[in-house]
């Protein structure tokens, strides 16, 4: 598919801000386990340490998402609240080379995350900006697709400086000070692109009483969807199945430290996970184009079930591979067509409002994802127990997936948009059309 300018500078964020999910993925947990180890917290506490703090920093975002993005729907509010999240992150990532006490270091990680995670709520609310109803699927797959492969050239940098540290004169610190700086520097001027070109085209017209209007339009968002029962459900099952999908993103790596496996060899092996996400992404951005995206989406929850199923006997190196390359045959998939099926069915007007809408369902899943395993570990005392908890997660989400998939829509399509004076038809097919009046 040959993309459009703009469709071509939204990718690039994708592309930016993928880096620093691959490190807070992968290095990240291994460098606050060196902190750790060195303040004598043991595997158990580091790993519900470690699970805390992600916690933290999702329900902040989940409890800012609304508010912040029903004032993004605003017009000229979309593109300012981007920047200023994105540069929090960013900010944020270059001080975490700075912190040589874990706890500090959790602090700014938190700070640093929630910007990230901000950030994603008006990028992925942009994708009705740029792009047109018939090409989302493709467009948002494409996202995530470059995303993946194009985090893996600043994180090869970094994992060269921090597992050749000591060969070229540099401390574990110094090394992992400047593989934070590389990300944040990589994931802004990625950014620049969007910035330049993006123009907010659907939108509600400004008001003086943002902040207090946004809180009502809230509550009438939430009747709104609460009304029509195929994206209530939907938004029910993504709160499951997303909860299991973050919560192996976020506790990954973690998990295989805690279990003993090489570090070196953990790495790689996520590596190897972008390499598969890169064509796997894209594959389920065409398959869209063949079979409905429900059916799509529906084969990745299920696969993510048997992937959380086989990561409670993990116990070797080998096993762990075999983790990674199946999660990168279905995360880019199960993220993308999410994105794209969600922007389907909301007035695009509103896309900031219901975006931060499914973001409380997303950021909510992880708090309780990622409490929950911490919690379990330590009450257990075993990991495997632990990680276990994220396959009742998905089996949640494929249960009221099907009821998503069965509930009969109420009215004809999508409502028209206004932007900037010209009228947009929003209708996407029938399948696609369900009603959502206007706040």
């Amino acid at each position: 598919m040959k993309m459009t300018r703009e469709e071509r500078n939204w990718v690039l964020y994708d592309v930016g801000n993928s880096a620093f999910v691959l490190l807070v993925s992968t290095i990240l947990p291994l460098y606050f386990n060196y902190l750790a180890g060195n303040a004598g917290l043991s595997d158990t506490d580091y790993l519900a340490y470690w699970g805390y703090a992600a916690s933290i920093a999702t329900i902040i975002v989940a409890v800012m998402g609304p508010v912040v993005g029903t004032m993004a729907d605003m017009k000229g509010f979309k593109k300012i609240l981007f920047t200023v999240s994105m540069i929090v992150g960013a900010g944020g990532c270059i001080s975490l080379g700075f912190a040589k006490q874990w706890l500090i270091f959790l602090g700014i990680f938190i700070i640093a995350k929630s910007g990230f995670a901000s950030s994603l709520i008006f990028y992925d609310a942009m994708l009705t900006d740029v792009t047109e109803d018939e090409r989302m699927d493709e467009v948002s797959s494409q996202g995530y697709a470059w995303g993946y492969i194009g985090s893996c050239v600043p994180f090869i940098v970094c994992l060269g400086l921090v597992l050749g540290a000591d060969k070229i004169g540099l401390s574990m610190e110094s090394a992992m000070a400047i593989s934070f700086a590389i990300v944040a520097v990589w994931w802004f001027v990625m950014t620049l692109p969007l910035l330049k070109t993006y123009r907010q085209r659907h939108y509600v017209e400004r008001k003086p009483h943002a902040v207090r209007d946004s809180f009502a339009r809230i509550g009438k968002t939430l009747v709104n969807a609460r009304k029509e029962k195929k994206i209530f459900l939907f938004l029910i099952a993504f709160f499951f199945y997303i909860d299991g999908v973050y919560t192996i993103i976020d506790m990954a790596t973690a998990y295989g430290s805690a279990l003993g496996l090489d570090s070196t060899g953990l790495l790689l092996a996520l590596l190897v996970t972008q390499f598969v996400a890169f064509p796997s992404a894209i594959i389920f951005g065409r398959l869209a184009k063949r079979f409905k995206t429900e059916k799509l989406i529906l084969v990745c929850i299920s696969a993510y079930l048997f992937i959380a199923i086989f990561a409670i006997f993990l116990a070797t190196q080998l096993q762990f591979w075999i983790l990674a390359v199946l999660v990168g045959m279905f995360q880019g998939g199960v993220q993308a067509l999410s994105r794209s099926y969600f922007a389907k069915i909301i007035p695009s007007e509103q896309a900031g409002e219901y975006f931060g809408l499914m973001d409380i369902c997303g950021k909510g899943a992880a708090f309780l994802g990622t409490t929950v395993v911490g919690v379990v570990t330590q009450v257990t005392g075993s990991m495997s127990k632990g990680v276990g908890m994220i396959s009742v997660f998905f089996v949640s989400g494929i249960v009221f997936f099907n009821m998503a998939m069965k509930a009969e829509s109420a009215g004809a399509a999508k409502p028209a948009t206004k932007t900037d004076g010209v009228t947009r038809n929003n209708n996407v097919g029938d399948s696609y059309k369900y009603p959502i009046d206007i706040v």
